[in-house]
């Protein structure tokens, strides 16, 4: 179904984005990350106590590809 557009102003698109105007029958933006952490990293809330001593995250990733983005 056509529609009429009328000004628009892009501040910005981000690197994951689709920008689109007009019809359109599938959009499918894809992207992906990585994360490494430690024990603890992601802990949130009030009132947490950690201890961990001596803490190491191993990140040894020898084939590289893990799920590609086709």
């Amino acid at each position: 179904m056509p529609a009429k557009v009328g000004a628009v102003k892009v501040i910005t698109v981000g690197s994951s984005s689709i920008f689109n105007i007009g019809d359109v029958y599938n959009m499918s933006p894809e992207s992906s990350a990585k994360t490494f952490a430690g024990g603890g990293s992601f802990n949130t809330g009030p009132g947490i106590r950690i201890n961990l001593g001596n803490s190491t995250t191993y990140v040894n990733d020898p084939d590289k590809i893990d799920q590609p983005v086709r």
